[in-house]
């Protein structure tokens, strides 16, 4: 790894002046630990590992509620959480690798050099216990509960002095390496050692190629939160740094978007705040389950009702296509566009319709197409096929964000309703605002005293 080690550095880390904390290296230094009071759902000891431990939560869970034969999803055993974690990490392993030729790259322990191993850490921790003989009974080391800093005196550079590179070429070689690299995953830095083996897997070049901004490390080195770039990276495998569908243009600069739909979604109070606008890619995954960020933080929010995600109905098709020739989301465009927007939809497009449509649309000669009215125009009284209300969960990987501090799944229940009726009005949460990226009339009654935190 010694020939690599600073290119990945400089990709994750950045150069800060004074290196990176230790305080933000230890944040990052734990493994994949599942909860003990929510079986199905992985552990955030500190702030920031949640751009890597959410998206692997996500697709997780997609792989537990909808590819799985078990009726009850919130169980499973040691074993089953071995597959359901290795399987999620090969996966996303899979999505991110531009050539099968090139193989897929894992970043592992050079051999002897794992913290639970290390003759340096095992006598630096046998220095406080002297006196006190080992257990006859305790598992060996390989076995051992994974903790949040299995060996906290391993530093940012002595960590970056013992990895080793192995690559794999077909698949199938992929899932029985990840497999057997199990205790890694969940043992000190685990998390580390799969964002760099997402890294490698990718290409470095081909992520600079991607991001926006070079300049922008993966994890920001002052306050350790992970960029969208990476996000995006581990949700659709391309490390692109914005949200909405498609390339942009900006004073002759292409910014790169999203450009087919993800397996699981993407919703941002930033947008709530008008600071962004995903697009339908994110928004409408192939599954119920979307990644929620704050300000700060990621959560994931789920339901089994996979009518949310079924085919784009035409007015969904019309709204998106209407709001890609909108990029500041003001809610219309000039008159000009509506030809190319009716193009666009397969509409009858001839310059005397247009003329006639744009007459009844603008009766005001404002020069503007509202989308409501366009909308009405073309596809009234549209069913979207949404039941009135489902069952719905929320993930945060923080203990002191869930009561109790006991990581579990808040259970909920949604309604969508098709307009605001005063009569329904539940509460102004960060989530519901977040939501309401998505679902604007969505009205959410939890079964807990207090509604889950974003943060």
């Amino acid at each position: 790894m010694s020939e690599l080690n600073k290119d990945v550095v400089d990709l994750v880390w950045g150069r800060p002046s004074s290196g990176v904390s230790v305080s933000i290296f230890r944040r990052w230094a734990q493994g994949f630990v599942f909860s003990e009071s929510e079986l199905t759902a992985l552990e955030q000891f500190e702030g920031g590992p949640c751009a890597v431990i959410a998206p692997v939560q996500a697709f997780l869970l997609k792989n537990v509620l909808f590819n799985r034969e078990s009726s009850n999803w919130r169980q499973m055993s040691e074993e089953e959480q071995k597959m359901a974690l290795c399987s999620t990490l090969s996966e996303i392993l899979e999505s991110v690798c531009s050539s099968t030729s090139t193989g897929f790259c894992l970043v592992t322990w050079a051999k002897g050099q794992s913290p639970h191993t290390s003759t340096q850490t095992i006598t630096q921790a046998q220095s406080q216990t002297q006196e006190m003989p080992e257990p006859a009974s305790s598992q060996p080391p390989q076995e051992q509960q994974p903790t949040a800093l299995a060996a906290e005196e391993l530093g940012f550079e002595q960590f970056h002095s013992v990895l080793h590179k192995r690559t794999v070429v077909s698949v199938a070689d992929l899932r029985e390496e990840v497999l057997s690299l199990y205790h890694t995953w969940r043992g000190c830095c685990g998390v580390l050692l799969f964002l760099y083996s997402v890294i490698l897997t990718k290409g470095i070049e081909n992520i600079r190629n991607e991001i926006q901004d070079t300049m922008e490390p993966l994890i920001d080195p002052v306050h350790g939160h992970g960029s969208q770039s990476l996000v995006n990276l581990l949700i659709t495998g391309h490390a692109v740094s914005n949200v909405w569908d498609g390339d942009r243009e900006c004073s002759g600069m292409k910014l790169q978007g999203i450009h087919k739909q993800a397996c699981v979604g993407f919703l941002t109070l930033m947008e709530s705040l008008r600071y962004c606008k995903v697009g339908a890619f994110l928004k409408s995954p192939k599954f119920p389950i979307w990644i929620l960020g704050s300000e700060t933080h990621l959560s994931v929010f789920f339901t089994k009702e996979m009518s949310l995600v079924g085919p784009e109905s035409p007015s969904e098709q019309a709204r998106r296509v209407f709001q890609s020739f909108d990029p500041e989301d003001n809610g219309f465009i000039p008159e000009s566009l509506l030809e190319d927007v009716m193009k666009a939809l397969d509409l009858v497009s001839e310059p005397e319709y247009v003329t006639l449509v744009k007459s009844k649309l603008d009766p005001e000669n404002l020069g503007i197409i509202l989308l409501g009215p366009f909308l009405l125009e073309f596809f009234p009284d549209q069913d979207s096929g949404i039941p009135d209300s489902f069952p719905v969960y929320h993930y945060n990987g923080l203990k002191q964000s869930n009561h109790k501090e006991r990581v579990e799944y808040v259970e909920g229940t949604a309604l969508v309703l098709g307009f605001e009726d005063p009569m329904v009005r539940t509460d102004d949460t960060p989530v519901k605002r977040c939501l309401q990226t998505k679902w604007p009339y969505i009205e959410l009654l939890w079964t807990t005293d207090r509604s889950p935190s974003l943060n």
